[in-house]
């Protein structure tokens, strides 16, 4: 298992927006990717923003290059989604999940 990892940050009154277009717009089409193992959304408020830290899980890299393209470490953002924040990453981070306990 992979996590792929992602962080932006948003404006307290644009988080709840943000976390809407997640589980309306995203979650949605990562469902329909082979090899999408779930996802995880972390928030946390820090001088006057909303740091969100958004966790995703695949069985290999060829199911990530099915969702991110060539360029795995780029990370995919739709316009309405960077509209939402005050600032996010534009690469992202892999880790090779060795000990995951369930919730």
């Amino acid at each position: 298992m992979i996590a792929r990892m992602w962080s932006a940050q948003a404006t307290p009154a644009q988080a709840p927006a943000y976390v809407e277009h997640l589980r309306n717009q995203v979650l949605p089409n990562l469902s329909s990717v082979d090899g999408y193992g779930g996802a995880q959304l972390l928030e946390r408020t820090i001088a006057g923003r909303v740091e969100i830290l958004v966790i995703t899980f695949w069985r290999s890299v060829d199911a990530i290059r099915a969702f991110a393209g060539d360029d795995l470490e780029r990370a995919v953002v739709a316009p309405e989604a960077a509209a939402m924040l005050a600032e996010f990453d534009r690469r992202v981070r892999h880790y090779d999940v060795v000990v995951r306990d369930g919730l």
